[in-house]
């Protein structure tokens, strides 16, 4: 990205990749970690406040606690993985959406306004760390190492011949591709929505402040941007944690299937 001359002859920076590498704030812990040790005391202390005078007619609180839970447990755990497997599950993909979908919303909230995993070690943190020896380790223990191998790298009813062609490509998209897509995707939609909401209002900061004339109007544009992609990353940030969590339930319903 260039640079924009006005002008009192002063020079507009836009933001970068820079902006996202945070320094240290004590002892090597930066605001991304803290932000991601949050969002386990809100999401923890939230669950744990809202059941703990459940009731079968549920309070507001008790409300939203379980359409928050009954979202990743029926949409995700029990129509990707089965109706006899899903439940073992269901604590796993409603802490990855809830974990997710609070770090991701970080970034449109005042102060602290950063969402943890436009950070993609955060990402490849969940999804290599978490998610993958995860479905890997269910379908192994289902099947056995090369019973598993076996269902994954050679799907029933091809030529003998293709599988020199499509074991490869299986193991390589199963074992490779699927882990990095999962945190790749999560990353760059956050990463890019902050990017947007930072030109916006440092454009219009910047506009304000050194423009002059004509152009101190056309940063109450940038100001509209701001509050329109604040709107449109609010829906993206939703709907990244349902696909991650959605994704990660699919690939663990994947490994324990019978057949591919």
């Amino acid at each position: 990205m260039g640079t924009l001359v006005l002008a009192a002859n002063e020079e507009f920076v836009p933001p970068g990749a820079r902006d996202f590498d945070l320094p240290p704030i004590f002892a090597g812990v930066t605001k991304p970690m803290l932000l991601a040790f949050l969002s386990v005391v809100i999401i923890a202390g939230f669950f744990l406040l809202s059941t703990r005078r459940s009731g079968l007619v549920p309070s507001k609180l008790q409300f939203v606690a379980e359409s928050i839970y009954n979202i990743p447990r029926n949409l995700m755990a029990r129509d990707q993985i089965g109706a006899k497997e899903f439940r073992k599950f269901v604590p796993l993909i409603v802490s990855l959406f809830a974990f997710v979908l609070v770090n991701n919303l970080y970034g449109i909230i005042p102060v602290l306004q950063f969402p943890t995993l436009s950070n993609i070690g955060f990402a490849l943190a969940l999804s290599v760390l978490v998610v993958y020896p995860v479905y890997h380790f269910v379908g192994m223990r289902k099947y056995g190492v090369f019973g598993y191998l076996k269902n994954q790298l050679f799907p029933p009813g091809a030529p003998k011949p293709v599988y020199l062609l499509l074991a490869p490509i299986e193991f390589f998209s199963k074992f490779v591709v699927n882990p990095l897509t999962l945190a790749v995707r999560v990353f760059a939609a956050m990463f890019a929505g902050h990017m947007l909401i930072l030109v916006f209002a440092l454009a219009g900061e910047y506009l304000l402040v050194h423009g002059g004339g004509w152009l101190v109007a056309v940063s109450a544009l940038s100001f509209i941007g701001v509050i329109a992609v604040t709107f449109l990353e609010a829906l993206i940030m939703s709907i990244q944690a349902y696909i991650f969590a959605l994704l990660s339930a699919s690939y663990i319903g994947t490994a324990l299937a019978e057949a591919h």
